[in-house]
């Protein structure tokens, strides 16, 4: 190999020679040797410039061109080396390369060639910019192994402080095929003597993993050595090759983790990185707190090393499942770390016990004393954090005098932290709702000072929130809004504000009070919030029969308008009005489209391209998704740029199908379920399940994972026996699961026809496939192979599958919309469900539908309540439930359930539905009912 690799260098050496002579003779007489001239001149010039820059106290290199900086790289060529000039043409070089600068590959390697010769040079500065050079050059430039010699003679010379940065220039150009050709010098390299050469061997072999695993994994036996080593960091790098050799087999991972914890290690960086293994591991085992790994973590917080003991305590607070009494030690520490003389500590402890106050706010009560010490730091953002967290731990009691606290600085803080202290502001409402009038004072002059788009939309969410769910504060919320949007420069706040006001404003005692802050907005503001207010004025005219001859007349200055969007929206909700009926208020004004637009977009586009006499059909289009709020887990301190909108789990879904040919003539995807885990993660094979229900089919998508590194499974395939009513039409296999790497699989099953109520069953599962045995250092299969199977758990379609969650803003509205011919009424009863919001979940979960109104949320110390859940079945059919709850041993449960006029069942069929839930026909055992 070596003798191979010294032709191909010979023969690149001849072929850059061969173009360097043309390229130089072409280049003499293009330009009769000016490139000397503009050489001297531009270094003369920029002699001055870097006098003045360094005056000045500015960056030298900020005026350098690509071009002047590749001539000045021939100097390279010159002998003797210059090395004080040669380091600083280098230094330009990886200026402009870190800087972005775009580098030809002819530019680049030429530039590459100079650079070797300055091996020749035994200057220690310029031979270590020489390293770093290759590095960065190594994927821009062509033929670099042609300094794979001088760097394997450097790897292996005497020089220690040549050998480190040798070693990490030539494994980042070293590639699959040379790597064999360095194993024995990685190999030595690795348990040399010298910390420096080891700890650069260690680290470039966890980049050669990347490239070629399975040759690296032949190093396992130098790595276990280097891990004894007294030397901290080549302990730690030793620990964390090992690690990634062995991550894949969670077996070698946990002996590893008992032979090292056992061990007394000499590096802090080794233990914080045993911390993490030991908490991922202890996150994925049902051992939890009980394990020996927890034990370990609980020991590192007593050790002597400071980041040792924070690594263990935030390990400890990140555990799912974990008590209070587990949480007691690192919290102790945390606390002791409050005091601390050093900021960082300070701040990682209060940055830390403000995350452990999200979920278990009784456990930070102790350190209640040392943070409102914190509270008058020098540093804002330790005394920031510190407030927020004693908001989420502080009593009902103490919420007045914390809110004068903050008052006294949050003027000083940057808009980041002041985004941090809202969004506190806005869970302590959750938790004290008696408590808004004052917090709602405080975000109103917060409102009023000046601050960036961020800062403004987390005090408007504030306020919104605060507005929806607490009624006592609704007309004071409104009212600051209502001020604010008089002076507001940012349109998305506006026009969500007037969407607000749209909602809210009309159910209000007095709503016309509202009207004048709305019609402002469409003498005074720019189109999109012009467009707003229309929308906004529609719906108060919609709702409010007394304001509706005001709204009308306010609608038609609106269509004089200049901008169409204005006008379209003034003319269309005037039509509305005028026809004075609550069904085409609902459908047109109040609710809106339930379908995706994207969605709609392609399919109008779609229809365009395919002249068809046939009208456009909403029903082809999917449904949109019901929006999907979950509280933060994690309040973020940094600004981050807006995220593009990326296309939904629906659509992605919809173009993968639709790219299936079997799959083509199914008509548009209705919902896509949550995965469903048919395996256990620690077997053989994983094999989970998300079913994908269309108007009459469902396709059964299995993600399948092959955990064996000695196997290759081929022709892989779940067949599944349903019912008697269901009928599998075709089955497309992955064509092979390679170890670890994961594959698809489909069945195609039609829903029965004869019964359209047959909406539960269950599929026994069974995997099949063909097993070709591997060899697992080199992955190569045998020729032939057998077949085989595997009996996966059994996969159950639920009421939730066949209905898709819908989003009702009004829905007595919706109710009067869809009329009674479909009503059904049924009283069930709960016996084993003990209280309100159980029961809540319960069927909400169960039936898969929208609840509307936040009749999700059940007011505290309430012994009944009315849950309003929107739907829509597959096919596209309306489907509403109002049910009243009852708490008295056990809940009573009335539901009404209401279908729209559009439905194609008779309504016999209807009832059947409404009686297969009544029966409990695959019903979770706490929703099974006794009549």
């Amino acid at each position: 190999m070596a003798v191979g690799r010294s032709k191909q260098i010979q023969e690149i050496l001849a072929r850059h020679n061969a173009s360097k002579k043309c390229g130089g003779m072409e280049a003499r007489r293009a330009h009769g040797g000016s490139f000397q001239v503009q050489a001297e001149v531009k270094r003369e010039s920029g002699s001055s410039d870097d006098t003045e820059a360094k005056g000045s106290g500015s960056n030298p290199f900020r005026h350098l061109e690509k071009s002047a900086v590749l001539q000045e790289a021939r100097i390279f060529n010159e002998t003797p080396i210059n090395p004080r000039r040669c380091l600083h043409i280098l230094t330009k070089i990886l200026y402009l390369l870190n800087q972005g600068e775009h580098f030809g590959t002819m530019e680049a390697t030429e530039a590459f060639f100079a650079m070797t010769r300055l091996f020749q040079s035994n200057d220690q500065t310029l031979r270590r910019m020489c390293y770093l050079t290759i590095k960065e050059m190594a994927t821009i430039s062509e033929d670099v192994i042609i300094v794979t010699s001088s760097l394997t003679k450097d790897m292996t010379g005497k020089e220690d402080v040549y050998r480190g940065p040798a070693i990490r220039a030539l494994c980042r150009i070293t590639d699959g095929t040379m790597l064999q050709a360095i194993e024995r010098y990685m190999k030595q390299a690795i348990v040399d003597k010298v910390s420096s050469v080891s700890s650069s061997a260690l680290v470039s072999s966890l980049h050669m993993m990347k490239i070629s695993h399975d040759v690296v994994k032949r190093w396992v036996n130098e790595a276990q050595e280097a891990a004894s080593s007294d030397n901290i960091m080549v302990q730690y790098h030793a620990l964390g090759v090992l690690y990634h050799l062995k991550k894949n087999d969670r077996l070698a991972v946990s002996k590893m983790l008992n032979k090292f914890t056992k061990s007394s290690l000499k590096s802090q960086f080794a233990y914080c990185m045993l911390i993490r293994i030991a908490s991922r591991l202890l996150k994925e085992n049902e051992e939890g707190h009980e394990s020996p790994l927890f034990d370990f973590i609980e020991s590192c917080l007593r050790n002597k090393h400071e980041m040792v003991i924070y690594e263990a305590a935030s390990a400890i607070i990140h555990l799912p499942n974990c008590t209070a009494r587990e949480l007691a030690p690192a919290v102790s520490v945390l606390q002791l770390f409050c005091s601390s003389p050093k900021p960082a500590l300070r701040y990682a402890a209060v940055r830390t016990l403000n995350k452990v106050a999200m979920k278990h706010p009784s456990a930070v009560t102790a350190c209640n004393l040392d943070l409102e010490n914190l509270i008058t730091d020098s540093n804002r953002s330790i005394a920031t954090l510190a407030i927020t967290t004693l908001l989420k731990t502080g009593s009902e009691s103490s919420v007045d005098r914390l809110m004068k606290q903050i008052s006294s600085f949050v003027s000083e803080i940057s808009d980041e932290f002041k985004v941090v202290v809202v969004q506190a502001i806005s869970a302590l409402c959750q938790k004290y709702p008696r408590k808004h009038s004052v917090m709602m004072t405080f975000l109103s002059n917060m409102l009023r000072d000046d601050g960036g788009f961020e800062y403004k939309r987390a005090i408007v969410d504030c306020i919104i929130s605060i507005v929806e769910e607490n009624p006592e504060g609704k007309e004071a919320g409104l009212a600051h809004l209502c001020e604010f949007i008089e002076d507001c420069e940012h349109t998305v706040l506006a026009t969500k504000i007037l969407h607000l006001l749209g909602k809210e404003g009309p159910r209000t005692p007095v709503p016309s009070k509202y009207i004048r802050f709305i019609f402002n907005r469409v003498v005074l503001e720019n189109e999109a919030v012009r467009a707003a207010a229309v929308s906004a004025l529609a719906k108060f005219g919609a709702q409010n029969e007394n304001l509706l001859p005001s709204i009308l007349v306010l609608l038609q200055r609106c269509m004089m308008d200049t901008d169409d969007e204005v006008r379209d929206r003034a003319t269309f909700y005037l039509n509305v009005l005028q026809q004075r009926q609550m069904a085409l208020n609902a459908t047109y004004i109040f609710n809106g489209l339930t379908v995706s637009v994207p969605g709609m977009e392609k399919a109008l586009h779609q229809y365009t391209l395919e002249p068809s006499e046939k009208p456009f059909d909403m029903k082809s289009i999917p449904l949109a998704m019901a929006p999907v709020f979950e509280q933060k887990a994690e309040i973020t301190l940094v600004a981050t740029k807006p995220e593009k909108v990326a296309p939904s789990r629906q659509d992605i879904f919809q173009e993968q199908l639709a790219a299936i040919p079997e799959f083509m003539d199914l008509g548009p995807l209705f919902k896509s379920s949550e995965p469903v885990q048919l395996t256990e993660a620690e077997t053989e094979y994983f094999v989970r399940c998300i079913k994908h229900m269309f108007t009459n089919h469902i396709v059964f998508q299995f993600d399948c994972t092959n955990t064996l590194n000695d196997q290759l499974l081929e022709k892989v395939t779940v067949q599944v026996e349903p019912s008697d009513s269901y009928e599998v039409l075709c089955c497309i296999p992955a064509p092979s699961l390679s170890y670890n790497q994961p594959g698809i699989c489909y069945t195609l099953v039609r829903l029965p026809d004869d019964d359209s109520t047959a909406v539960a069953g269950t599929f026994s599962c069974t995997m099949k496939f063909t097993v070709r045995d591997c060899d697992p250092d080199t992955g190569v299969p045998a020729e032939e192979g057998y077949d085989d199977e595997y009996v996966l758990e059994d996969l159950e379609v639920t009421v939730s599958d066949h209905i898709q969650k819908v989003l009702k803003p009004n829905f007595a509205a919706a109710w009067e919309e869809v009329g009674d011919t479909f009503e059904k009424e049924e009283t069930f009863a709960l016996s084993s469900t003990k209280t309100l919001e159980e029961a809540v979940n319960n069927i909400i979960t169960f039936l898969g539908m929208q609840p509307c109104e936040r009749s999700d949320k059940v007011p505290e110390n309430k012994n009944s309540h009315s849950l309003y859940l929107a739907g829509v079945y597959r096919g596209g059919y309306d489907l509403l439930v109002r049910s009243r709850l009852a708490l008295a041993d056990g809940v009573t449960m009335q539901a009404i359930v209401n279908q729209s006029l559009t439905m194609t069942y008779p309504r016999e069929n209807t009832k059947k539905f409404i009686n297969r839930v009544r029966m409990g026909d695959n019903m979770p055992p706490s929703l099974r009912s006794c009549r």
